[in-house]
């Protein structure tokens, strides 16, 4: 893309995701991986839930911001389901089956709402931004619940579940936002502000 052609960074990518690296792939965008650094991704309990990847998303930069030189960039983010009243419960990761049950039960026949925070990170400069979207899951049985957490085994997805899989198909009634922040990133959003890096 003739944007990414005059944008002066090598890109890195602080993620494991292999959702992150095929959206930011998919979006034209040439780019390494970070150094797997082991980052405590805990937060306050004072801020809004709706801070939260925002937050994490800035401690991974941290955290990687050291090992930069002058000619790189580098992207973190972090996604958090909120659910309950007032998307007031955040859901991680799970931690076992039982854990993505229990959240996978509680987002059935409901919305709930999904966030992604993203950092980007050069020496000088630091933006961050996030973005939402509300999914309304159909009912689903909890024997289909399981079987599909058998199959895809979605402990290092936020939520239990990824929006891409059978469960995105078959479960979901509607979305109000953007799919890939859901997914992970919100694609649009980074294209956009990665214009004020060529500046």
């Amino acid at each position: 893309m003739i944007l990414f052609e005059k944008l002066p960074f090598e890109v890195i990518l602080a993620s494991n995701s292999p959702r992150r690296r095929e959206l930011l792939s998919s979006l034209g965008l040439s780019f390494s991986i970070a150094k797997d650094l082991k980052i405590d991704e805990s937060y306050p309990e004072n801020i809004s839930t709706e801070e939260i990847p925002l937050y994490i998303a800035r401690k991974k930069a941290q955290a990687h911001s050291p090992l930069l030189n002058d000619k790189q960039l580098l992207i973190t983010a972090d996604t958090v389901v909120l659910a309950g009243d007032h998307f007031s419960r955040v859901l991680g990761k799970p931690h076992d089956e039982r854990q993505a049950i229990e959240m996978l039960e509680l987002l059935s026949g409901k919305i709930h709402r999904v966030i992604t925070g993203v950092t980007l990170t050069t020496k000088n400069r630091q933006i961050s931004f996030s973005d939402k979207a509300d999914v309304e899951f159909m009912p689903l049985p909890s024997e289909e619940l399981r079987e599909y957490i058998a199959k895809y085994q979605p402990f290092d997805k936020a939520g239990a579940y990824g929006i891409q899989e059978w469960i995105g198909l078959a479960g979901i009634r509607s979305i109000n936002g953007s799919f890939y922040t859901v997914m992970g990133l919100p694609t649009h959003l980074i294209y956009d502000k990665l214009r004020l890096f060529c500046l």
